[in-house]
């Protein structure tokens, strides 16, 4: 920092306004514009009806009611188990506590073929897991739960590490007063904890549902793959560029890409009125 005239001043560390402005409008543009530009002109090769044959197929409208129904299971055990893990990260000590919370961040270490093909040998009728579920006749791999399961693996950071943050920052004095008045653990927690956790909740768990959306990788190795039944619609999209079709496999993309814009702007939305109203209270 420097003085100016007397006044303190914090000398710059990055670049000016137009060059940093210059270099992020560079980086949407090649990473997030480029992309989308070249689904919308593949798209646009098709006319109405070609685009609605290929997405109304009824072999792909199965794949979105799987696609949804798995990764809306996955989000709401994310949204459960995400916010247990995260509370027990922040107000707990314990041996292994940095080892655990560095285990969070493994799915977005780990290739997702490798996190399939692990679940797969792990959920297995002969595999650890797969052969003790067995025995009460619950079978995950090569089934509709074995997609829940992948899911699960492949999104719960983001929900961790939403709400993560916001619960450290968390001032403990409203609970301390809360419990002077008499009000019980489960009073403190919906009345005071959960209303400020309530939007980093919500947006951590849409993250997770348009992460899940898009998983193939990790979800295919243990699916079965098997259509109307265990077929995702990232394995369609796959399938339509095996078979050259382009314009159908973007037509494919572009209602997942879709549907993941509108929910995230919903949700952006949605946590923008919540955080006015609680404020102006």
């Amino acid at each position: 920092m420097i003085f100016n005239n007397g006044r303190l001043r914090h000398k710059r560390v990055l670049p000016g306004f137009s060059i940093s402005l210059g270099v992020s409008l560079l980086f949407v543009s090649l990473i997030l514009l480029l992309p989308i530009s070249g689904l919308i002109m593949q798209t646009s090769s098709m006319n109405w009806s070609e685009y609605w044959g290929v997405i109304s197929d009824p072999r792909v409208v199965a794949s979105y009611r799987v696609t949804i129904f798995s990764a809306l299971a996955a989000s709401v055990f994310n949204c459960l188990f995400g916010l247990l893990l995260a509370w027990v990260l922040v107000r707990y000590e314990f041996p292994g506590k940095r080892i655990v919370d560095a285990l969070v961040d493994l799915p977005f270490a780990l290739p997702t073929a490798v996190a399939g093909i692990t679940l797969a040998t792990l959920y297995a009728e002969n595999g650890q897991i797969g052969s003790l579920l067995a025995e009460f006749g619950i079978k995950v791999a090569y089934t509709p739960l074995g997609i829940v399961v992948a899911m699960i693996f492949t999104s719960i950071p983001f929900v961790v590490r939403t709400v993560q943050p916001v619960l450290e920052e968390l001032s403990h004095d409203e609970e301390e007063a809360g419990m002077t008045l008499g009000a019980s653990d489960r009073a403190v927690f919906w009345h005071i904890i959960l209303p400020s956790l309530w939007p980093a909740l919500m947006m951590g768990t849409a993250l997770s549902f348009t992460r899940s959306l898009g998983e193939f990788g990790a979800v295919i190795f243990i699916a079965g793959n098997m259509p109307y039944i265990s077929e995702i619609t990232s394995l369609m999209i796959f399938v339509r560029l095996q078979e050259f079709d382009f314009a159908g496999a973007s037509a494919i993309a572009s209602v997942v890409l879709l549907t993941s814009l509108v929910l995230l702007l919903l949700i952006n939305l949605w946590q923008a009125r919540y955080l006015r109203r609680i404020h102006g209270r």
